[in-house]
């Protein structure tokens, strides 16, 4: 048990390392772009920086890996970690978002205004290092829950909602009414049907390589946990093993809430060779934490 515990707490603390380097850079680069008024190669800084996707989507993934780190610290407090779905499908959505940004930095403006301005100052964090670090992150290191087709379509809405307002600002607007002017030139360096037509798949496609790495990321993880917990456990009574664990867990909680860990208990199900089934594994470990609570009172 203790291994497996181990292997969780490193997991835990990638995530947590990982996380809030993110979140770290993303308060570097928007705080930039905030206190620099003037820049004569962007017309949108200051407050105005808001107005650019670039800058949302970071923020967006800022936000999402932050509320990743209470999960991290509890994890290392008890030694389980896992995210819940939901949280791990905003974060999909939000790496799908910045790659988006990370590719139209790299091929769209970076040919036009520049490689080393593009990826120099604020842009070196909101262009470059943001991204990279984000996608690897939820590639490779969070890798507990599986992903669905139907998941991908989730994506869409960050970059369709954007594409409505770009276009009602720049086009609907306009620059002379106290709208935008066409800063990614989507609308006029190239036909507006060509780029209001193509995001979307792009963006989807975008989607679907990432899930398609994070779903193998997912599996290799599965597949190496399950030889570790049956090595672990083979040969082992798995109640008594679910007693351990909820006694243990019980000593280290201080919150008085019972949490059923039950990606472990499926495991450990998984490991054995009794006849017991998942539902039993989850109302013994309830049990033995109700116990250990009267015992404390």
């Amino acid at each position: 048990m203790k291994r497996i515990q181990n292997v969780n707490r490193w997991k835990c603390l990638l995530t947590l390392l990982f996380s809030a380097a993110v979140v770290i850079c993303v308060c570097v680069g928007v705080v930039m772009n905030l206190t620099t008024l003037e820049d004569e190669n962007f017309d949108h800084m200051g407050i105005e920086t808001f107005c650019m996707f670039t800058v949302n989507s970071n923020i967006f993934m800022g936000i999402a890996m932050f509320l990743t780190l209470p999960y991290t610290v509890d994890g290392l407090r008890n030694g389980y970690f896992r995210l819940p779905d939901w949280l791990v499908k905003l974060l999909f959505v939000a790496s799908t978002a910045l790659s988006l940004t990370f590719l139209v930095s790299l091929f769209i403006l970076a040919p036009v205004k520049g490689f080393v301005l593009i990826f120099t100052g604020s842009r070196f964090f909101l262009h470059g290092l943001c991204p990279i670090l984000a996608i690897a992150t939820f590639c490779f290191v969070l890798k507990d829950t599986h992903l669905p087709f139907g998941t991908t379509f989730l994506s869409l809405i960050p970059v369709f909602l954007y594409a409505c307002i770009y276009y009602t600002m720049v086009a609907v607007v306009g620059e002379e009414k106290g709208g935008w002017n066409d800063f990614y030139g989507f609308l006029t360096r190239i036909p507006p049907w060509i780029s209001m037509s193509a995001f979307l798949p792009i963006t989807f496609g975008i989607a679907t390589v990432l899930r398609i790495l994070h779903n193998k990321s997912c599996k290799r993880y599965r597949e190496q946990a399950r030889k570790q917990y049956q090595e672990a456990f083979h040969s082992m009574d798995m109640r008594e093993v679910v007693i351990h664990l909820a006694a243990r867990n019980s000593k280290k909680d201080t919150t008085g809430n019972i949490v059923i860990p039950y990606h472990v208990l499926r495991m450990l199900l998984n490991s054995g060779e009794d006849e017991q089934s998942f539902e039993d594994y989850c109302i013994l470990y309830m049990k033995e934490c109700l116990k250990h609570e009267i015992t404390q009172e």
